[in-house]
């Protein structure tokens, strides 16, 4: 064993990491070098000094060093109570939000009762006259259109849905729908269909 091997046992033996055999080669050495074994018992008394000012003189960081540190860690933030509520009960906050939807629709349907709504891919392809909005004969509607709070009269084509709600549709024998027609005049299926378009884009007149 060299010495330089031997120094890296001796703070490995004073860690209390040296296994059974280093030690036993780790003393052999010892006897055999006078410089080693004059290190060792620098270390040693080093080692005692230590533990009695340890024991007996307990070190304490000051007053200002530990409020330093302990303003530097990042407090943990609060988790919001209403949080914690939607975590443990996710079916629950889902249908409360649904019902909070469906009241503000009826508060909206309440509201604009009277008011006309067209939504239509291109408004060009209709005539607005009052609550009566027509697709005129020769004319082609491209998309779905939707009538709400008046009277759609399709006399030409519409290649999408036709959806009238909370009011009447008149088509005639030559007009063309290629999807479905569907009228909607129940207060519960007009809520449940505003949720659905809730974040559609609808023209206003």
């Amino acid at each position: 064993m060299d010495c330089k091997h031997a120094s890296t046992l001796m703070h490995d033996y004073f860690d209390g990491d040296l296994v059974h055999e280093q030690a036993v080669e780790l003393k052999g050495h010892l006897n055999s070098c006078p410089a080693c074994s004059a290190r060792f018992q620098q270390l040693e008394q080093t080692e005692m000094k230590l533990f009695a000012t340890l024991r007996h003189d307990r070190i304490s960081a000051p007053d200002s060093l530990v409020s330093r540190i302990m303003s530097e860690i990042p407090s943990q933030r609060r988790q919001q109570p209403w949080l914690k509520m939607i975590k443990r009960h996710p079916a629950l906050t889902a249908a409360a939000i649904f019902l909070v939807v469906m009241l503000f629709s009826a508060v909206s349907l309440m509201k604009a009762d009277d008011q006309l709504i067209v939504k239509v891919g291109d408004l060009d392809q209709v005539v607005i006259n009052g609550h009566i909005v027509t697709v005129p004969e020769g004319s082609t509607v491209t998309g779905n259109l939707t009538v709400e709070n008046g009277k759609a009269e399709i006399l030409g084509n519409v290649e999408g849905n036709l959806t009238v709600v909370d009011g009447s549709y008149y088509q005639a024998s030559t007009a063309h729908i290629s999807g479905k027609v569907k009228s909607i005049d129940q207060a519960l299926d007009w809520i449940w269909y505003r949720i659905s378009n809730a974040f559609s884009d609808v023209a206003y007149r």
